[in-house]
Parts: structure tokens; C-alpha cells; sequence
């Protein structure tokens, strides 16, 4: 069986301005190191397709679809808010990195593959059901899970999300729908300055205060997250893998290294093993300090493809 690698030059063309972290870089950094190590050419490539209109919609309205189509520019950069952008580029990239997360979830589901790994930007767990914030358009893993649901049939779809930013925008898409469990780490307090205080059954909030390091991130998915997944039995995991939370990333306070990305990944792929038939799609989030991206984003595949 083969993991899956996902991507689109689309997605290098989206550009937020010379000085924006969240750059074309970020994805060429975690190619590079894919064929530094010699991975890259292990892995099954595709490119990915545009997300449809109706697979938008099931976690975006079609109000925010028809704005975000009406705003788009055809030269120079519009503000969506004070950090998010948009050139003439921004809305196809946002077309296929949703996309790739189809195209994963149908190749993961139809046993081509065991597992996929979608380097694409712009990424997406900030991106509410109407509204586009924190870099983010379409909620890329959301549309995954969603799709998972309505096209192959499956009742229990679990989301870990280890961006060192709370993923706001999936809570909100699903925080009525308990046919998805939501596995979250975060810095806290910290941009989108929110989660702390909204779990519940199938919302597993971990905050994390700044400059807590492996220790403290092992215990909250050892306590926390572990044990609700192995309660919920989840028939597929999805991964918004933000690396942000690495030592070496300036954006943000916490100090997480390769080896926790690694770690992480073993655990969930324990839960995939045991309920999901090894079913895992993971989406590239966050992830600005562009050599630790790169190692961090390589670690994680080499668990998921098995080296």
C-alpha cells in the first residue's frame, strides 16, 4: 500500500505579498526535504482536482461562496481582514487544495492507497463556514470529512488538529454534527483567541500555555485525546498537521520538535490500525520557519508511509 502525496502548482501561485509568512516557500521547503531524504519518489503523486460547488457547500453556505467569488481580483491583492489577502491566483489554489482533500479521501477510501499527505496551501482550519480568516479561505479538512460522510457512507469521522493555532473555523463548522470528534492542541491564549472554553463531547480542547514543550504536548494527547478517540472508534482520521508549534517557529511559543511530530503521528496511526482500516488523510496547516517545516512535515510522512 502506498501514502498518497497530494499537490498543484495552482497552490504556488497564490501569494499574500513579499513578507507574508504563509508564502509559495512553505511548500517547496517540504518538497525539498521529501527529496533530500529519498521519500519522495516512495510516495504515490497526483495532482489535485478542483473541490466542486456541491462539495463546498456541504460546510461553506452559498452566500460566502458567491462573495468570495464576486471579491476575487483580477490583478494586484485585496484584504480580506488584516492578514489575509487575495491576488488573481487565490481562488483556484483555494479550488484545489479543497480539492486535494477529495481526491485523498476517495484514493484512502477506495484502498489505492493507505494513507495521503496534501501539501497545499492556502491551508484552512481557520476558515468558518461563511467567513475567510488567519490565511485561510475553504476549510480544506472539513471538506474532506464532510465528503467522507455524504459520498462513502461513514457515520464516525474523527479530526486531530496539532497547529499550534486553534482551528476555529472547523469547530464552528462542526460543532453541532457529533458524527465528528475533534481532537485539538493549541497555544492559549493566542490568535484566533478562542477553544479554551468550548469542548464538549466531541470537541476535545487541549489548550496549551506558551513555551510548554514535548512533555506537556505528549500528556495532553496521551490524557486527552487517546482516550476519546478509542471511545469514539472512528471509521477514518483526518490531520490538520500544522507545524508551527516547532521550537524554531517564531510566529508562535511553544516547543515541539521533529521527534513530537513523529510521536504524534505513531499515535494516531495506533487509532487508524485499530478502528479506521489505517485510514488517514493529512493537510498540511501552519508551519512558517521554513527548514523546520520541512523537516517536520518529512518526519510526519516517513511514520505515515511506514520508514
Amino acid at each position: 500500500m502506498y501514502t498518497a502525496y497530494i499537490t498543484h502548482p495552482a497552490c504556488l501561485e497564490h501569494n499574500m505579498g513579499y513578507e507574508h509568512p504563509e508564502s509559495p516557500e512553505r511548500l517547496r521547503a517540504i518538497e525539498d526535504q521529501l527529496i533530500a531524504s529519498g521519500i519522495l519518489p516512495l510516495l504515490q503523486q497526483h495532482e489535485a482536482p478542483r473541490a466542486t460547488h456541491e462539495q463546498l457547500t456541504r460546510v461553506h453556505t452559498e452566500g460566502y461562496l458567491r462573495t468570495i467569488e464576486a471579491v476575487a481580483p483580477q490583478r494586484g491583492l485585496i484584504s480580506l481582514d488584516a492578514d489575509t489577502f487575495m491576488n488573481p491566483f487565490t481562488l483556484e489554489a483555494a479550488y484545489r487544495a479543497a480539492g486535494a482533500l477529495v481526491l485523498a479521501t476517495d484514493l484512502v477510501m477506495t484502498e489505492k492507497v493507505e494513507n495521503a499527505f496534501c501539501n497545499i496551501r492556502p491551508p484552512g482550519h481557520h476558515a468558518r463556514r461563511d467567513q475567510a480568516m488567519g490565511f485561510c479561505f475553504f476549510n480544506n479538512v472539513a471538506v474532506g470529512a464532510a465528503h467522507a460522510m455524504a459520498q462513502h457512507g461513514l457515520k464516525r469521522v474523527a479530526i486531530v488538529d496539532f497547529d499550534v493555532h486553534h482551528g476555529n473555523g472547523t469547530e464552528d463548522i462542526f460543532r453541532h454534527d457529533s458524527h465528528v470528534l475533534l481532537c485539538s492542541t493549541f497555544q492559549h491564549p493566542f490568535y484566533p483567541y478562542c477553544g479554551a472554553d468550548s469542548s464538549n463531547d466531541h470537541i476535545i480542547n487541549v489548550p496549551l500555555v506558551a513555551h510548554s514543550d514535548s512533555q506537556a504536548f505528549r500528556t495532553a494527547i496521551t490524557d486527552r485525546w487517546l482516550p476519546a478517540l478509542e471511545a469514539f472508534q472512528p471509521e477514518m482520521i483526518f490531520i490538520s498537521a500544522g507545524f508551527d508549534a516547532h521550537r524554531e517557529d517564531d510566529m508562535a511559543y511553544l516547543n515541539l520538535t521533529e521527534s513530537d511530530y513523529s510521536w504524534v503521528t505513531e499515535q494516531i496511526q495506533t487509532i487508524a490500525k485499530q478502528y479506521a482500516k489505517k485510514r488517514i488523510v493529512s493537510a498540511l496547516e501552519g508551519g512558517y520557519a521554513l527548514h523546520a517545516l520541512g523537516r517536520s512535515a518529512t518526519a510526519h510522512i516517513k511514520v505515515l508511509c511506514g520508514l
